[in-house]
């Protein structure tokens, strides 16, 4: 599957949107406030954001919600649906643009579009692109048992598991590598 250079960046944030989210309720919510929203912004490199308000929290906070719910999809026909009603909402215009020094690439959301409205068009375009290809199975969601981030897998098999291998991928499997020496001394 070919994936654009805009493609790639909206995938990136669409992933980095919804693991800002609490996965529990011992765990903070790293999308607190307006700053932490501008933060955000930022270092995904979002275009055409004017100033952010409380509004745009909320409204983002919303939408990252129904995009958790695009990866927790149990098929495409249910990320359809989703996807399908986030980019509905938006309001989408595609239109060509070479801005920032990056080649022509297609943004999804119209001139003007609140933050919630861009992220629901580019990233549920990104997401739709999946799902046309067939490769909806692709968005999954971490299989260690004590982490539930969201994550693209991919690899050219289909056979990553964990957000990070270094991390949770690592944590089980020395894990498991202590259980097995534990129950052959035993």
């Amino acid at each position: 599957m070919l994936i654009t250079h805009d493609t790639r960046c909206a995938l990136d944030t669409v992933v980095d949107l919804v693991n800002t989210a609490p996965e529990d309720d011992t765990t903070p919510d790293a999308l607190p406030d307006v700053p932490a929203l501008q933060e955000f912004v930022q270092n995904h490199e979002i275009s055409d954001v004017g100033v952010l308000s409380e509004f745009d929290l909320s409204a983002v906070r919303k939408i990252r919600g129904r995009f958790a719910s695009v990866f927790a999809s149990p098929d495409a026909r249910s990320a359809a649906v989703l996807i399908n009603e986030l980019v509905a909402a938006a309001g989408t215009t595609p239109r060509l643009t070479d801005h920032d020094g990056y080649d022509w690439h297609v943004h999804y959301f119209a001139p003007g579009a609140s933050v919630a409205d861009h992220l629901a068009a580019d990233c549920g375009m990104a997401l739709a692109f999946f799902v046309v290809a067939g490769e909806q199975e692709r968005l999954r969601r971490c299989e260690a048992p004590d982490c539930r981030r969201a994550f693209v897998d991919l690899s050219r098999n289909r056979s990553r598991r964990y957000c990070d291998s270094r991390t949770c991928g690592n944590r089980l499997h020395v894990a498991a590598y202590r259980a097995r020496r534990k129950e052959a001394a035993g």
